[in-house]
């Protein structure tokens, strides 16, 4: 009997005879080590999670639900007054980044899909910041702000990316796909298919790198980017995303300012309909990836390891799986750079992935999934 049917097992029992099903699993790497899994809890399309400062966690569905957990995962409530959204696609309630004063302001800031005012056949991404007033079995978001979105809106239901990070002086990185329109993601007069950089408060820092170009400009970071789904800093403060690839080729990047990451011009994947794409090495103009996956993993959520549970993996990355199914760990110091050292497997499609307060990693399954505490076995 594998792993993944001993849980659905358990889990299927405890639902027949009335109790909330509790199932721990042991998982054992392609490395050879083995993992203790505990679910906590069942979602409905999450997306995101983050943790509060006092250990509560917040998760994200995609239909636009934002659920307040206790400091053992367990549902309290929902959080009232949070933006309507409808999920299409790949579109919905995404991302949810707790700011490190939440203490004291209460700030959290979200990232979910908006639809066209006078044309909902067209859609983008949109970030607010929010005050965020918690109860014990939920809270409310007041002073709701819009401080960035996607521009233009475009047809379609893919690739928004939405991802959020802050960096150590409090600038706001986001993540933006490049809404499967390809060439959008060159051209410095959107902000599609780029990461980018502004204030707290949606204005523009003026020493981004194109803020004397003016417009849309002002506000990348980075661009030649296709679906990024995962962001993160090190310990050093440099930045990290990934990014899904076309038919294979997905990568991991080193986020280096003004860069140019070269899609669609050049990736490791070909395009669906067959087409060839040339390499990164054929046209060395173009930002390397520090990673790249042949073929696919469809890499969604990412941490880079701070924690003190898994001594041996500080500093590693953790990528989610949705096609590959698996949490995979990279070596961020690999002696040749950045290298997959090990995948961990049990059958789920892996939405999120996230460092917690206790030294956990806490995995958010996609679709109907569930979150997991994973720790070390033994």
């Amino acid at each position: 009997m594998t792993h993944l049917s001993r849980i659905v097992m358990t889990s299927a029992f405890a639902l027949s005879i009335g109790f909330a099903a509790e199932a721990h699993e042991v998982i054992t790497g392609s490395d050879g080590v083995d993992i203790h899994a505990e679910e906590l809890a069942q979602f409905d399309g999450a997306w995101a999670m983050d943790f509060l400062p006092d250990g509560r966690a917040l998760v994200t569905e995609k239909s636009g639900a934002i659920w307040l957990l206790d400091q053992d995962g367990a549902k309290l409530g929902q959080i009232s007054n949070v933006p309507s959204v409808e999920a299409r696609g790949q579109g919905g309630m995404g991302d949810i980044l707790v700011s490190p004063d939440f203490d004291t302001s209460g700030t959290v800031f979200l990232s979910y899909v908006e639809r066209g005012e006078s044309d909902d056949t067209l859609s983008g991404a949109a970030v607010e910041r929010a005050t965020l007033t918690l109860t014990s079995n939920g809270g409310t978001l007041s002073s709701r702000e819009i401080i960035w979105r996607q521009y233009p809106k475009v047809t379609g239901n893919g690739h928004y990316g939405h991802r959020l990070a802050l960096d150590a002086q409090g600038y706001l990185f986001i993540t933006s796909g490049e809404r499967q329109k390809f060439y959008p993601a060159q051209s410095l007069d959107m902000n599609l298919g780029k990461v980018v950089r502004i204030n707290q408060d949606g204005t523009i820092p003026s020493d981004n790198p194109y803020y004397e170009n003016g417009g849309i400009a002002r506000e990348i970071w980075s661009y030649g980017h296709r679906n990024p789904l995962g962001i993160d800093f090190d310990a050093s403060g440099q930045l990290w995303i990934h990014e899904m690839g076309p038919r294979d080729g997905d990568e991991l990047n080193k986020i280096i300012r003004a860069e140019n990451y070269g899609y669609p011009i050049v990736s490791d994947g070909v395009h669906y309909s067959g087409v060839n794409i040339p390499d990164h090495k054929d046209i060395p103009i173009y930002e390397a990836p520090a990673v790249s996956w042949v073929p696919a993993i469809s890499p969604a959520g990412f941490t880079i390891y701070d924690g003190g549970l898994f001594t041996d993996w500080s500093g590693d990355g953790f990528i989610g799986g949705l096609s590959s199914t698996a949490l995979i760990r990279v070596d961020m110091n690999a002696q040749d750079g950045p290298a997959e050292a090990a995948r961990y497997e049990w059958g789920k499609r892996i939405r999120d992935v996230e460092t917690g307060p206790d030294g956990a990693i806490y995995v958010l399954e996609d679709k109907q999934g569930r979150l997991l505490r994973l720790t070390p076995n033994g």
